[in-house]
């Protein structure tokens, strides 16, 4: 009996070893014609049911049995398939495919098939930054805007908001790095340029809301920017009467660098606002991507950036007449003085990577450093008159002084990694940041009404308005992350499901956040054109510098500002349900997606907006919630380019002071139309529109709240429209001579604000002897051409 339990084990251990010796391992990694990994391919063993999903990475891994000839297929929704064959194989086998998007040829005109979205990440094509007409410069954002719940007040600012949020809601990435803004930004004349780079860019990720835990703390989105490794030498540049950019790129084996220059004088641009007067603001900004790849498995990153902001005005007269037809009223305004801000931004980082030999981990050291040198200083005299139909209204005087000088400086360590798991990817990371901010400011405002000081007291003369800060702070932050993100294919269809926890510590109000996320998407098997996608998790918005900075009145009403140490963090416990649904209309290809959302808000830290200024009480004093509907169609609406209508509906209620009030980004309605089309008869010639229709803001007169009262602005609306043509390209490229070295050369021509539509960014608040206030709208730019010149080699 013993000996035949000996021979069973031996031929159990014998056909054990055989299959495993019958094995082979077939890995690699997909990805599209930009070298961009292909998430949730489908990698299968042709005539088995033996097959797999890429992961994140876009990296796979199977085992299949040992044979003279494999067939190896790759699927991807969007993609024409790719088979590979495999002869007599062995131990293991490295396919790398390139999957080319899915392509029909009509009389020429290419068509696409378009991708589906299962998280909450979408994608935005960088070419269409490229011809957009933007008053703001070419910026990224000036595409958000056009999104299903984004939308953005001022044509002359990168600034957004999201589903109700406010611009401080929202975060930025470049290359897995925070980035942040200037704090003192209170128009779009002082901004200047946004911090991205256009011609650096690669990708673009965008998120309006539902995204992971690995996204740091804020409620509302965040843009995700990777930059552009060059494979070679290659340049663009671009000149407009705007300014003009340059960049440069270099590529070797191990080595890659990045180089880009911008500089923007938008004199015309804001001399079509109606407070006239001598305007020269400047702006430049250089950046420089540096990688190494000093081995096979190691990558260095560097990223710098020197951003300067001059903004100089001499104002010297303002006419704005407003009112309805029937009461036109006229404001009239004669300054003396001036305005001088600078806003010196330096940023830098370094990040090691360690890719490991199991496919999808890797380890990420990153440190980085940003500092903010701010100064806003102003002393401008006034003299006013208000007349309605030859009836004088108010007349007086007013002088307004501000100096305002804060620096900051952010330092921040932070080690991350992936670990790859079959068709799971687990992505950890923690961090520690360190602030330093030094804020000095002192401003006021004195007001002068038919002959009395404003506020009117007998035998007083007093100023309206007096404001003081003198504040060092040195905090700590730390935070860790832990996600998991599984792909499974069952009976049903293809899921995806991302969950994870977001942990974070502040030691200035010792104040610890615990924030659970996750998203569910779906693919059903019986109709692959449909995706579904579930998202929700609890969001906190971490205070930073300007929400715990609370107003305290002294015996003399001069307002000080103090830190508050008791401040939490404002909490939004979201929802969201989507869908997304591909079909083909007229022989083209289209996508309708549907957002529905719903936010629970609490400790919330109520502010006023003024123009792009937020003024926060520095006290969690309210809650609410935000609740609305976003869609949006996207495709050829003529052949061969693509175009998309988004139509949003919202709504945001807070509790003030015991008094239920729209909350100051409470925008119930915005349509957004991006179009491009081209002339038949001269593909060459491109033309691109973009138009905005948006509800009004609510706002209120300085130093009140909406609790007391509110009005609401006019609905904002604007297209720009833009022709490009293309003086050099890949079908009219010379095969000499100068221009034969240009990829690309574009002549445009764009036409800002094409229906002259005057829209209001602010009020100015005119006040008389008997404390009547009338609001005079601050009006934005009105309608200008520009020239543009671009090119790439």
């Amino acid at each position: 009996m013993r000996f035949h339990s000996r021979i069973l084990m031996i031929v159990v251990y014998c056909l054990c070893a055989t299959v495993a010796f019958s094995q082979v391992k077939i890995t690699g990694k997909v990805v599209d014609p930009s070298g961009e990994p292909i998430e949730f391919a489908t990698v299968r063993l042709m005539g088995t049911a033996i097959g797999t999903n890429t992961d994140t990475k876009g990296e796979y891994e199977m085992t299949v049995p040992k044979a003279d000839t494999l067939m190896v297929e790759f699927t991807c929704l969007g993609y024409s398939t790719v088979t590979r064959q495999l002869i007599k194989p062995e131990g293991t086998v490295t396919i790398n495919p390139k999957l080319y998007e899915k392509t029909l040829e009509l009389e020429g005109v290419e068509i696409t098939e378009y991708k589906k979205q299962t998280t909450g990440m979408q994608g935005i094509d960088v070419d269409m930054l490229k011809r957009t007409p933007d008053a703001s410069g070419g910026s990224v954002e000036a595409v958000l805007t056009t999104m299903a719940g984004v939308s953005s007040k001022n044509e002359m600012s990168s600034q957004y908001m999201v589903r109700g949020g406010s611009y401080d809601e929202n975060s930025v990435y470049i290359n897995g790095i925070e980035v942040y803004r200037p704090q003192l930004i209170s128009s779009g004349q002082q901004e200047g340029m946004s911090i991205i780079n256009p011609d650096m860019v690669r990708k673009v990720d965008f998120s309006t809301g539902g995204f992971s835990a690995a996204y740091g703390d804020r409620m509302s989105s965040v843009l995700d920017i990777t930059y552009r490794e060059p494979e070679a030498f290659e340049g663009a540049f671009a000149a407009s009467l705007q300014g003009g950019s340059l960049m440069l790129g270099h590529s070797t084996n191990h080595y890659s660098q990045m180089h880009g220059v911008r500089y923007k004088r938008n004199s015309s641009l804001v001399g079509s606002l109606e407070s006239k007067g001598e305007y020269d603001p400047q702006y430049f900004d250089y950046q420089a991507s540096l990688v190494f790849k000093p081995a096979e498995k190691l990558r260095i990153a560097l990223l710098g950036n020197v951003s300067i902001n001059d903004y100089r005005f001499t104002p010297a007269n303002r006419e704005t007449s407003f009112g309805t037809s029937e009461e036109v009223r006229q404001f009239t305004v004669f300054f003396d003085g001036y305005e001088k801000d600078k806003f010196q931004t330096y940023f830098g980082a370094g990040a090691i990577t360690y890719m490991f030999n199991n496919k999808g981990t890797d380890l990420t050291l990153q440190a980085s450093g940003y500092r903010t040198d701010e100064l806003v200083s102003y002393d401008i005299h006034g003299e006013y008159w208000l007349d309605q139909a030859g009836q004088e209204l108010g007349v007086g005087k007013y002088h307004e002084h501000e100096r305002t000088r804060l620096k900051m400086n952010v330092m921040d360590l932070t080690l991350r990694g992936n670990i790859g798991i079959n068709n799971n990817s687990l992505s950890y990371g923690m961090s520690m940041r360190k602030e330093d901010i030094y804020d000095r400011s002192r401003q006021w405002q004195w007001r002068d009404s038919a002959g009395y000081s404003l506020p009117h007291i007998p035998d007083q003369v007093n100023v309206i308005f007096t404001e003081t800060s003198s504040n060092d702070l040195n905090t700590t932050r730390i935070a860790g992350w832990l996600m998991d993100t599984w792909r499974f294919t069952t009976d049903a269809g293809y899921w995806s499901l991302n969950a994870g926890v977001r942990l974070s510590h502040w030691d200035f109000n010792d104040e610890t956040l615990v924030s659970p996320r996750a998203s569910l998407g779906f693919v059903p098997e019986r109709n692959g054109n449909l995706s579904l996608r579930l998202a929700g998790g609890v969001y906190y918005q971490a205070p930073f510098y300007k929400e715990y900075r609370q107003q305290v009145m002294d015996s003399l009403n001069i307002r000080n500002i103090l830190l508050n140490k008791n401040i939490k963090s404002q909490r939004s416990i979201q929802v969201i349900l989507g869908t997304d649904y591909t079909f083909r209309a007229l022989d083209r290809p289209f996508k309708f997606t549907a957002e529905a959302y719903y936010k629970n808000l609490s400790n919330l830290i109520p502010y006023e907006i003024d123009n792009l200024k937020l003024v926060y009480s520095g006290v969690n004093s309210s809650k609410g919630y935000i609740a609305g509907l976003d869609m949006k169609l996207f495709g050829q609406f003529v052949e061969g380019t693509d175009s998309w209508l988004s139509f949003s509906l919202m709504k945001t209620q807070e509790d003030l002071n015991g008094v239920k009030v729209p909350r100051p980004t409470d925008q119930r309605y915005s349509v957004a139309l991006f179009f491009t089309d081209y002339f038949p008869n001269i593909p060459r010639l491109k033309f691109s529109l973009k138009g905005i229709v948006s509800d009004g803001l609510p706002t209120t007169a300085p130093h009140l709240t909406r609790a007391d009262s509110y009005v609401r602005q006019p609905a904002y609306k604007r297209v720009d429209v833009g022709l490009s043509y293309e003086l050099v390209g890949k079908e009219n490229r010379p095969e000499s001579g100068l221009f034969s070295h240009f990829k690309e050369i574009w002549l445009g021509l764009d036409c800002f604000n094409l229906m002259d539509i005057s829209n209001v960014s602010s009020y100015y608040w005119v006040t008389d002897v008997n404390d009547i206030q009338y609001a005079v709208p601050n009006y934005l730019t009105r309608r200008q051409l520009n020239v543009r010149l671009s090119a790439s080699f």
